[in-house]
């Protein structure tokens, strides 16, 4: 199992690649709770410590795709440097200014937002550049998906250490120059510093004028729904099964169960088409979903969690490669930052949504959510199955591309092929 990932971390600069992007979203990673800590310890409420963190999330929902669209059109080092260097310094004038003028607050923890570099999409875009084989590509895509579990596992212990040892201003300060010297070590690399786009046709929506790639965000905000709801569902579980400690452990069993889908899943090669293969993924998740209603004791819940988490870093390697079938092109770096962008705001709907679900009937309807949102994830993949399987739309690119600061003239370039 281990001889295909083995493969791709030999490949020249993949490694490096890899563990520089996740060092650099580990500010992104703990955002939220970072500034939660920080507020608490300042003296400040829940609400505000929310409030802020919510500032942050939306901000940086926004910035996502457009930060990625630059990167398209002027390359990487110009864009996710600079970018991670903003997102640092105005995380730092919020460490330092704390929460006495709620204005620099609010505009310090919406700037580290929007500027938070997209070094995610940014290292889907180089995986195609640095392995030749299309299959390495695609478990590439599964490795990353896993990597992106450990990094949401370990990251929230690194911050709690930082603030245990030191205090949350250092713990906020120093994941943040952590998070620059991993984007520097990425934009310094000969892969990252010779990426360009492919030359694309000018146009105000971007990837979003893809009809493949506005499914995928469709499907892709409910399963990030069911993401968002059931960590509040299992809030409401473990208040009444042994408190945080069960919160924990189920919130374990979901990252174990999506780390090792998500290995046996990129282990192999996959044949078929691949929008039939996210159908039965996506169709899998909302089914494992579903005993959690069971509610047992604490110990066969947190198996339930583990089956749960299963098949969430398939389905999104599996949309990965969707992804970059069907984006225009040379928009691949602001498509998969669209994805993102669209999990992130899938999963605070859900968690918005289960909250009042969970008041008025408890726990039970709590863990129907997620179920509810993977269905409906899945009949969006039904009712468009046509629009994924279609070859990607061929158009030609005008001669005053873009992102072709010469201008030169490239006729006959298809949005089909990629970067």
């Amino acid at each position: 199992m281990t001889g295909a990932y083995v493969e791709i971390l030999r490949a020249r600069h993949a490694a490096r690649l890899l563990v520089g992007t996740l060092i650099g979203r580990l500010p992104n990673a703990v955002a939220a709770l970072a500034i939660v800590l920080f507020v608490r310890a300042e003296g400040g409420s829940y609400s505000l410590a929310g409030a802020l963190a919510a500032v942050y999330g939306v901000a940086n929902a926004v910035g996502q795709p457009l930060l990625g669209r630059l990167v398209d059109l002027y390359g990487q080092p110009r864009v996710q440097l600079p970018a991670a260097v903003a997102s640092a310094l105005a995380m730092a004038v919020f460490a330092f200014a704390g929460i006495g003028a709620l204005t620099t607050a609010y505009v310090a923890v919406a700037a580290a937002g929007l500027f938070t570099p997209p070094l995610e999409g940014g290292l889907r875009a180089l995986w195609s550049s640095v392995l030749h084989k299309e299959g390495q590509v695609h478990t590439a895509y599964a490795m990353d998906a896993v990597a992106q579990e450990v990094m949401f596992t370990v990251g929230p212990l690194l911050l709690t250490l930082c603030a245990s040892l030191w205090s949350a201003q250092a713990a906020l300060l120093v994941l943040n120059v952590i998070g620059v010297l991993g984007a520097l070590s990425v934009v310094v690399s000969p892969p990252s510093r010779a990426w360009r786009s492919a030359p694309r046709e000018a146009h105000w929506l971007g990837a979003l004028r893809s009809a493949g790639l506005l499914v995928l965000l469709a499907a892709f905000l409910f399963v990030g729904v069911a993401m968002g709801s059931i960590a509040v569902a299992a809030v409401s579980y473990a208040d009444d099964n042994g408190g945080d400690v069960v919160y924990g452990w189920l919130m374990a069993g979901l990252g174990l169960g999506a780390l090792v889908g998500g290995t046996v899943y990129g282990a192999r090669q996959w044949g078929g088409e691949p929008a039939r293969r996210l159908r039965v993924l996506v169709a899998l998740l909302a089914v494992c979903y579903l005993p959690l209603m069971l509610m047992p004791g604490a110990v066969a819940m947190t198996l339930l969690a583990v089956l749960a988490g299963v098949f969430l870093a398939p389905c999104i390697a599996c949309a990965f490669v969707l992804v970059d079938h069907h984006a225009p092109r040379g928009t691949v770096t602001e498509a998969f930052s669209w994805l993102v962008t669209t999990f992130t705001v899938g999963a605070s709907v859900g968690t918005g949504l289960a909250g009042p679900v969970v008041e008025a009937g408890g726990a039970f309807w709590g863990f129907a959510v997620p179920g509810a949102a993977g269905a409906v994830s899945l009949l969006v993949l039904l009712a468009t199955g046509r629009v994924l399987a279609a070859p990607a739309r061929g158009a030609v690119v005008a001669a005053s591309s873009e992102n072709d600061p010469n201008r030169a003239a490239e006729p006959r370039f298809s949005s089909g092929d990629r970067a």
